[in-house]
């Protein structure tokens, strides 16, 4: 009897793509947010935007020397820079946020940066987030000290806390941001991430009540305003301006802003693609 040959091991077969025979099957992207997963890209965020000081000079000096230049603009009428400077004060970090954020979330994009980082264990719900708390924290800083500047150096005359007007302030950057991130995935070029600005910052800016009482618009354009995160942020901070204390409309007001910040990093993270178009 002839000895048996050994049996050689069985190779590992490879997933198979549902489909597409012989293509393996991608790997599966993490479902939740993850604490740690999130943390690790806001602080590759932060890294990189340290090493760019032009980006952080146009997110945190822009609005501060905009609101000395529209103080001195009113120098001969004070109460103007009162009337509109608080609503200013919320509008110029949106702004700025919105820009520096979709800026330099398409660049990631561009790079190849996005599609290297999306390969690996992060799903995309960790990558909005640790990108909006990265900006996030910028944020901070610069509502911060765009309010004290406008309060304490400026004159800004309010009736209400400084402090209500900082937080107003700050979520107004966060909704810049998330506003950001969400239009960085339908533009294929920096040109285009600006070219974003006038189709969804400036008619908020027209709606939102700035020039004039939104209940003097034409009924339509009233209604399109009463759906826009940017006009609760003007009527949050004419609040502060009238009323000593928390009112409950300031409070509405406040949920609402914060609430669409959060409802666009939603679809930010749905419509977030490795490339570009």
């Amino acid at each position: 009897m002839s000895p048996t040959a050994p049996t050689s091991p069985t190779p590992p077969t490879a997933a198979v793509s549902p489909g597409v025979p012989g293509q393996a099957a991608p790997a599966s992207r993490p479902s939740a947010l993850d604490f740690s997963r999130t943390t690790a890209t806001a602080a590759r965020a932060l890294r990189q935007l340290r090493h760019d000081p032009r980006t952080i000079a146009l997110m945190i000096l822009v609005p501060c020397v905009m609101l000395v230049l529209l103080r001195y603009v009113f120098d001969g009428s004070p109460r103007t820079f009162d009337s509109i400077g608080a609503s200013l004060l919320g509008i110029f970090p949106l702004i700025t946020m919105f820009l520096v954020t979709s800026i330099a979330t398409l660049r990631e994009r561009t790079s190849g940066t996005l599609e290297r980082l999306l390969a690996m264990p992060l799903g995309k719900g960790d990558l909005i987030a640790g990108y909006a708390l990265a900006f996030g924290a910028l944020a901070i800083i610069q509502s911060a000290l765009a309010t004290g500047l406008a309060v304490w150096l400026l004159g800004l005359d309010v009736t209400g806390s400084p402090w209500l007007l900082l937080l107003v302030a700050l979520l107004d950057a966060l909704l810049g941001t998330a506003l950001g991130l969400f239009v960085s995935a339908f533009a294929a070029s920096e040109f285009q991430a600006v070219q974003f600005m006038p189709a969804v910052i400036f008619p908020q800016l027209l709606l939102c009540g700035l020039f004039t009482p939104r209940s003097d618009m034409h009924p339509v354009l009233e209604a399109i305003s009463d759906v826009l995160p940017m006009s609760y942020a003007v009527d949050a901070m004419n609040e502060v301006l009238k009323h000593t204390d928390m009112t409950a409309t300031f409070v509405r007001d406040a949920l609402i802003v914060a609430g669409s910040a959060l409802l666009v990093l939603g679809l930010g993270a749905a419509t977030l693609r490795r490339r570009t178009p």
